[in-house]
């Protein structure tokens, strides 16, 4: 039986451009190459029947390790927490007011790129501390 390795996450929105170019910023991602024989992701939107343009967009990892990212248009807004998120590792092999600190910096940064601060759950003994944020369009993520 041959294993899958490797999988895109794709995030329900209205603005998939702009809810894409969010995430390479979190992220370090980038906007994959237009398709061939566009000089743009403008020139292929163009090109795309009116109903069609703008409804999707994508990111990657760069080094080509991090899964991609696919952002596609939806009519509906989001109604209710999201059963799957990601968590973003900013505090990884840190503790104490070190880990908080790391994750203070992360939702600063990410605040002023339109991400909403969620509540802040403190270790326990058994978990860590974590960062709970929305993305622009209130998809939840944590800072971990």
């Amino acid at each position: 039986m041959t294993s899958i390795k490797q999988f895109q996450v794709t995030f329900d929105c209205a603005d998939p451009e702009r809810v894409a170019k969010f995430w390479c910023e979190v992220l370090g991602y980038v906007v994959p190459p237009a398709p061939p024989g566009f000089e743009s992701w403008d020139a292929y939107n163009r090109a795309l029947p009116d109903e069609e343009q703008g409804a999707a967009f994508a990111c990657m990892d760069p080094n080509g390790v991090g899964p991609r990212l696919f952002f596609q248009r939806v009519p509906e807004g989001k109604v209710v927490k999201n059963r799957v998120h990601l968590d973003v590792r900013v505090g990884t092999g840190l503790v104490g007011q070190e880990r908080l600190d790391a994750l203070e910096a992360e939702c600063v940064r990410l605040e002023a790129l339109g991400a909403k601060r969620g509540r802040l759950l403190v270790a326990d003994g058994v978990n860590e501390s974590c960062q709970n944020m929305q993305d622009p369009e209130g998809n939840e993520f944590c800072l971990d």
